[in-house]
């Protein structure tokens, strides 16, 4: 995410900026909006290594920079600051009444507590950030179009994040789909028609 953040940041025209004598809704979609520094990244940075890693994936991982990576997202991981979404899939399983199936053995004592202290700490930080967010959208401090209504930013910004939300759990959903056999992928009608459309042939589409 900072990653993805510092490259629009880094395309980002600076004010009374010109290209090319493009129109200006040219400007303003591509630059301004950062759409241009977003394919860039998605085309790149992103989907052609995700293409390759698929076919490649012991090369992608065998070098420093994997590990290092994969170290500092271990240590993100044990300083607690994401683990809000914890408590929305406990929300989720207490609700739904199906148990959280782990290899990970039961907390106790010090690290049940330590556990619950983060996440309690993790959500104290996502409400800090929401708020920021909610008050520079109200107070119309951010690089939104100018004229859009407080209360249409809301909508947008919420929407969007239902949307990465929806995307960044298909993927992982896939994956662990390719694991299970055609006969435990469930009878709904919509993932049974994603999972042929994703698993088809030889499952290249996934």
């Amino acid at each position: 995410v900072v990653v993805v953040f510092t490259v629009n940041m880094s395309g980002g025209p600076n004010e009374g900026a010109e290209l090319w004598g493009l129109p200006d809704w040219v400007f303003d979609i591509f630059l301004g909006g950062g759409l241009a520094m977003i394919l860039s990244t998605c085309n790149v940075g992103q989907l052609n290594s995700q293409v390759n890693a698929s076919h490649c994936m012991l090369d992608y991982i065998n070098n420093y920079f994997a590990y290092f990576t994969f170290c500092v997202a271990m240590l993100i991981e044990f300083s607690g600051l994401l683990h809000a979404p914890y408590l929305i899939q406990f929300a989720v399983a207490a609700m739904s009444g199906k148990p959280i199936e782990s290899n990970e053995e039961p907390r106790e004592g010090l690290a049940k507590a330590f556990f619950w202290f983060r996440c309690l700490l993790s959500l104290a930080i996502l409400g800090f950030c929401i708020a920021v967010t909610f008050e520079a959208l109200f107070s119309e401090q951010t690089t939104l179009w100018s004229g859009v209504p407080p209360s249409v930013a809301i909508i947008v910004w919420v929407a969007l994040m239902c949307v990465v939300g929806m995307l960044e759990g298909m993927q992982t959903a896939f994956f662990a789909m390719a694991k299970l056999p055609e006969s435990e992928r469930g009878d709904s009608y919509w993932a049974k028609k994603t999972c042929g459309l994703s698993f088809k042939g030889e499952g290249v589409n996934l």
